[in-house]
């Protein structure tokens, strides 16, 4: 195969998904809505980035900063803590 065909098959274009807050036409984002934030958030806790969720840049900053306060405000956990393992410190410094 020739090199135009090999740049060929590696470029892949992707379409931009529209932002959900800009179609909804939301103004500002809410620490408090807990169901609108949950969807922003990974079963993990941590705030899903814009090129996944779609959001626009101007929604994203304003859905990072209302987790940023929700956790604060303990709304929504820092970190979710998985079942079944033991909850501790971890490894022990000392021990090195």
């Amino acid at each position: 195969m020739t090199k135009k065909k090999i740049a060929q098959k590696v470029r892949r274009i992707f379409k931009k998904r529209p932002c959900r807050l800009c179609r909804d036409k939301v103004e500002s984002v809410d620490f408090k809505d807990i169901d609108l934030l949950k969807r922003f958030v990974s079963d993990r806790g941590k705030i899903v980035t814009s090129r996944i969720t779609g959001n626009c840049a101007s929604h994203q900053r304003m859905v990072a900063n209302a987790v940023k306060r929700a956790r604060l405000a303990a709304f929504l956990p820092f970190v979710k803590v998985k079942e079944g393992l033991p909850r501790g410190r971890g490894r022990d410094r000392r021990a090195r």
